[in-house]
């Protein structure tokens, strides 16, 4: 009785080390072969999406793929957002540029007006040296006060010249409107009709637009 009832433990034992064997095998297979956790969720996912690219990947590749699909929906995030950005930089630029251009055309503007205004209250300074001047006796021409006077007015001269303001050609010239002012109609032998015959007060341009008319006798 003793031995048979060894015997029945001992198979009994035996029995449940193939059990304990055969589930340890099949453990080891289904680790190898199914993903656990969220790994398992995944694939779950992904085969419910019936995807037929992704039927012959692994887990592990579908992993790396899902992945890639993030970082590439990211980077065209991120550019889109760079596009933005450079577009808002041109716009203001632009608006930069043309604020610097209509600044520096107002302070132009402002510098011409102000030029303009100091060089009017000039011209009657330059007027009186050319009727003192013109009084003056042949014989007192070489004095040395009178050469001073000469000598500055025609350093005055010199220095409007330089800085754009002439002297508008009058006396022999045709009539015209747009620089002359004519005060006057004389009789000339000399001159025909519509020939400025004298020039009773001398007129001025600044780069290219009068500054002060001519005050002339036209023929008549």
């Amino acid at each position: 009785m003793q031995e048979d009832l060894e015997q029945t433990m001992q198979g009994e034992a035996e029995a449940e080390a193939e059990v304990d064997a055969a589930a340890q095998g099949e453990i080891g297979e289904d680790e190898l072969d199914e993903p656990t956790g969220d790994a398992a969720e995944d694939e779950t996912c992904d085969a419910e999406s019936g995807d037929s690219e992704e039927k012959g990947m692994t887990w592990a590749e579908k992993k790396a793929a899902k992945k890639q699909a993030k970082l590439d929906k990211k980077a065209e995030s991120y550019k889109e957002q760079i596009e933005q950005l450079e577009d808002r930089v041109k716009r203001q630029m632009a608006e930069f540029e043309n604020f610097r251009k209509r600044t520096e055309k107002e302070k132009q503007a402002m510098f011409e007006t102000g030029a303009r205004s100091v060089l009017e209250k000039v011209l009657p300074v330059v007027d009186n040296f050319e009727r003192g001047l013109a009084v003056v006796p042949e014989e007192q021409k070489e004095d040395p006060f009178v050469d001073g006077m000469n000598r500055v007015y025609k350093q005055l001269l010199t220095e409007l010249e330089n800085i754009g303001v002439k002297p508008i050609e009058a006396v022999g010239c045709e009539f015209d409107p747009n620089f002359h002012n004519a005060v006057v109609q004389v009789e000339s032998e000399e001159y025909e009709s519509g020939i400025i015959a004298q020039e009773l007060q001398k007129g001025y341009t600044y780069r290219d637009t009068v500054l002060r008319h001519s005050m002339v006798a036209v023929t008549s």
